[in-house]
């Protein structure tokens, strides 16, 4: 995936992508709505379903789809015995409960975490990787992380600080609600 880095004056927006051209649709249809939160949740929202297949994709050649791999990358980042709750894990991870508990149940199978009650609290779990967790963390990190600049490389490093600090503002806005 190759991107071609724009100035904000060549990038015409509005005709480039499918959002700028279903918000015209939206303002000659229905004038009466203000659309323009999609400029911005619709081009997320997008952007979405391209980051998961650009990731998928990198990821493939380790045998990993994005939700295993996140699950492997947090334990690993959060350094030795690279174990975490799954409070822990569901707090730092875009999954529901019950999504990580399956996932959680299949990594296990395949021999990438072990599952073990929480010397601290009789009652808890405490998820670890195993070796050969750490060691598909490790050979899948750097892939992941390339396809991460690759996505992000049509932005100069400027709009790109400015893109981080205005996304991490809507999603601290958000979840103080």
């Amino acid at each position: 995936m190759r991107c071609e880095t724009l100035t904000m004056q060549e990038f015409r927006y509005w005709e480039t992508d499918r959002v700028g051209r279903g918000m015209e649709r939206w303002r000659r249809e229905r004038p009466d709505i203000d659309c323009s939160g999609k400029a911005i949740v619709g081009r997320i929202l997008h952007l979405h379903d391209i980051i998961l297949r650009a990731t998928d994709k990198a990821l493939a050649k380790h045998g990993l789809k994005y939700p295993t791999y996140a699950v492997l990358a947090t334990l690993r980042v959060n350094g030795e015995p690279y174990s975490m709750s799954p409070s822990e894990l569901l707090a730092t991870m875009l999954l529901t409960s019950g999504g990580l508990s399956n996932l959680l149940r299949r990594m296990e199978k395949d021999g990438l975490i072990e599952r073990f009650a929480d010397k601290r609290d009789g009652r808890g779990v405490v998820v670890k990787l195993t070796q050969k967790g750490v060691n598909l963390a490790d050979a899948s990190m750097a892939d992941h992380a390339a396809t991460e600049r690759e996505l992000c490389a049509s932005l100069t490093q400027d709009i790109q600080s400015q893109t981080a600090q205005a996304l991490s503002l809507m999603v601290t806005s958000a979840d103080r609600k």
